[in-house]
């Protein structure tokens, strides 16, 4: 499949640079993506052998983490950030067989990603989608979509799964956060997945990291595990605390994989 269906959104889509939610989607097994994406996402995986089984490990984070707040914790309200190409399992699916009232609204800055949610959340009248840089937390909480779907007066689970480690130091992604969680009433969450060093690979890791650069044109940044607690000051860490993704209440025995971090916090 060369080119997805397309629509008017996709007018200004560079289409012959590698995104970053295609190159995913194409990693999942996905069908949204192009041949520029599929290149990027075959050298990285042959770079970093384990970075596909990463990829959907983190998939499966977001499962269980959807799973929890929906399920266990009463939460019934979204706002899933660089919510990337819809895939098998997305966050409304699973958060409306827990909680049918429940309300997701999706944000990306790719329009392939963006038309595609769009197509799949037509005649759902508890999600939509919106093409906003996540990295503007004014302007997703002010855009009119969020304000019609989602009830800030109300605790409201904000999701920044595998966004993080494409934002800069410079571009303040601790920042970022505390643009969001600043607006939520207490008893909101805020779940976070994110690259992190792998002392068993490094030079596959940062082959891997500057090839991506390099074809995409975007920022990547592995990160420790105490950069990440420090973006999350004042708030409360659920256990089992920030730990890597396939050893967040995993389903099945944890297997080592490339490390990428997971946790769920809540707003005291």
């Amino acid at each position: 499949m060369e080119r997805p269906e397309t629509g008017p959104e996709l007018d200004s889509a560079d289409l012959d640079r590698p995104s970053p939610a295609r190159i995913y989607d194409y990693l999942l097994g996905g069908a949204h993506n192009f041949a520029s994406d599929r290149a990027a996402g075959e050298r990285a995986a042959a770079t970093m052998p384990t970075l596909t089984a990463a990829i959907r490990a983190n998939r499966g984070f977001l499962r269980r983490v959807v799973v929890r707040l929906a399920g266990t914790l009463g939460i019934t309200q979204f706002l899933d950030l660089g919510s990337g190409i819809p895939t098998v399992g997305n966050v409304h699916e699973i958060a409306q067989h827990q909680s049918p009232g429940s309300r997701v609204l999706y944000v990306d800055i790719d329009p392939v990603a963006v038309a595609h949610a769009r197509h799949i959340l037509s005649g759902n009248p508890l999600a939509e989608t919106i093409q906003c840089d996540f990295r503007d937390p004014a302007a997703v909480l002010d855009h009119p979509a969020l304000t019609d779907l989602l009830d800030l007066n109300r605790p409201v689970a904000v999701l920044m799964n595998a966004v993080l480690h494409f934002v800069p130091d410079e571009q303040d992604p601790g920042g970022i956060i505390d643009g969001y969680v600043e607006h939520l009433v207490p008893g909101s969450y805020l779940a976070v997945s994110h690259a992190a060093p792998d002392p068993d690979h490094p030079r596959e890791q940062e082959a891997m990291v500057e090839d991506y650069r390099r074809t995409t044109g975007a920022e990547f940044i592995n990160r420790s595990a105490d950069t990440i607690a420090g973006w999350l000051h004042g708030l409360d860490i659920e256990p089992p605390g920030i730990v890597p993704v396939n050893e967040w209440y995993p389903d099945t025995a944890a297997e080592p994989i490339l490390r990428t971090y997971g946790v769920l916090a809540r707003k005291p």
